[in-house]
């Protein structure tokens, strides 16, 4: 029998080492290194195997290689075929990581369910791969989502070689791995979840998948940073990469890609948890703004466009006396460094003491904005709640805040404020560089108000 020896293998970047490093030379990642055995026989003559081509193939020419019309396949869920660029195209391998218990099986579930029952379109049967939890578990969860389809077959098994001989069999429409941790291959001899059989496991399956065109789905852990576990070579493999956002306690989920080579990741999907499966929302801006129309200080409503949809987000501040020697700086929603640095522009161009202040800011409904467009709404917040001034509730407020107290023009202003409109609101605040591009647009029921500084959007908004 060959030795059994042992290396170390880097989380993050999948470089192998001889030896446990504290920082890898590699990635530069801290504490990253994880042994593992490495059988010598199997080992050995694994390589040998996989030294040569399995298969041949032949260049072809780009103007030879046709594409049908129609190619993607739609899953009948708006919001899921938005965030993946119109739908599934064939071949593609997608993975989806989310917190524990955030949905990421049941949206699944209720994907491949719609899927398997479009026969008419010749779409025929999914496979739903469990490693995690038995076949009757998978059937109770289903009865309480109204899953009853025929073409839907569940599969509790965690052996690579079994999953590919199954869906070469099926040829599955879908196919979904639940999780991509919970399989192995019997040549590796570590344990399922490392590194060595979530690599190897992942790559099996995606050959297989582009090979034969067929669309796979991966489920993945993530860790306390909420990255996906796993190498992050996981991640180059396949081609779109999906992250299932929320609270658990509240109702609303958001689907954001971070990796999409067939769409735009700049799109999102907004669901509602229901006791019946997630829901679609379609009124999303409604549905942030549902409780908003309360005249209160510290609150003031902002659009952000998220892809092609501009969502209406109400930006929530309290300030209050510091009770401690370091005031407190807390923000849920945004960036903190940009918290701070809007609260430097408001102590230094505004001459309003924050700096003696605990300043809290929350974006209502749990979504996370990054875009700069926010920043005019987050300081007329915080103003509004320094001065116990309220804003009008049915007042929009946007633009880009610099340094010196300027307030720059935003992108795609134009559907922000039909999205607005729509929602009857009467009076929009925006950067004076965007009042010629609503020059071009026909006269509606909103006032629209330029605003070139700092001082004067907070002078029409929170006058003293």
């Amino acid at each position: 029998m060959a030795k059994t020896k042992t290396q170390f293998v880097c989380r993050n970047c999948g470089v192998q080492s001889p030896r446990w490093q504290g920082k890898c030379n590699s990635c530069g990642q801290w504490n990253s290194f994880v042994e593992e055995s490495v059988g010598g026989g199997r080992s050995e003559e694994r390589g040998r195997k996989l030294s040569k081509p399995s298969e041949t193939s032949e260049p072809v020419a780009l103007d030879e290689i046709e594409v049908a019309e129609g190619y993607r396949l739609k899953t009948q869920i708006n919001e899921f075929d938005r965030v993946l660029g119109g739908g599934i195209v064939p071949g593609e391998t997608v993975m989806i990581g989310g917190d524990p218990g955030i949905g990421k099986s049941t949206l699944l579930l209720q994907v491949v369910d719609r899927l398997s029952r479009l026969q008419k379109q010749g779409q025929g049967k999914c496979l739903y791969v469990t490693g995690e939890e038995s076949a009757q578990q998978i059937k109770l969860r289903a009865e309480r989502l109204g899953i009853r389809s025929n073409n839907l077959f569940i599969f509790p098994e965690t052996d690579v070689l079994a999953i590919l001989d199954q869906i070469e069999k099926t040829k599955p429409a879908l196919t979904v791995i639940d999780s991509i941790q919970t399989l192995f291959l019997a040549d590796i001899t570590s344990a399922p979840g490392s590194v060595s059989q979530v690599r190897e496991s992942a790559a099996r399956l995606t050959y297989l998948a582009k090979r034969e065109k067929l669309p796979l789905f991966l489920i993945g852990h993530v860790t306390k940073e909420g990255s996906i576990a796993g190498p992050m070579v996981l991640e180059h493999m396949v081609d779109a990469v999906l992250y299932f956002e929320g609270d658990l306690q509240r109702h609303y989920r958001l689907l954001r890609a971070v990796k999409n080579r067939f769409g735009s990741t700049q799109e999102i999907g907004i669901f509602e948890m229901r006791e019946d499966g997630l829901a679609e929302v379609a009124d999303a801006s409604r549905a942030f703004l549902d409780a908003h129309f309360v005249h209160s200080p510290g609150s003031a409503v902002t659009a952000s466009l998220e892809g092609t949809r501009p969502l209406l987000l109400e930006v929530q501040a309290l300030v209050s006396p510091t009770n401690f020697g370091m005031p407190q700086r807390r923000a849920s929603g945004i960036d903190p460094n940009r918290l701070a640095l809007i609260l430097a522009i408001l102590e230094k161009r505004q001459g309003m003491a924050v700096s003696s202040q605990d300043v809290f800011l929350n974006i209502a409904g749990g979504i996370k904005v990054v875009e700069p467009a926010v920043d005019l709404s987050v300081a007329v917040a915080v103003a509004s709640s320094f001065r116990e001034t309220a804003v009008g509730a049915d007042t929009l407020v946007l633009g880009e805040l610099g340094l010196s107290g300027e307030v720059r023009a935003v992108s795609q202003i134009a559907p922000r404020l039909a999205e607005a409109a729509r929602l009857g609101f009467k009076q929009a605040v925006i950067p004076h560089g965007n009042l010629k591009a609503v020059s071009l647009l026909p006269d509606g029921p909103m006032e629209i108000l330029g605003v070139k500084t700092l001082s004067e959007a907070i002078g029409i908004l929170v006058p003293r």
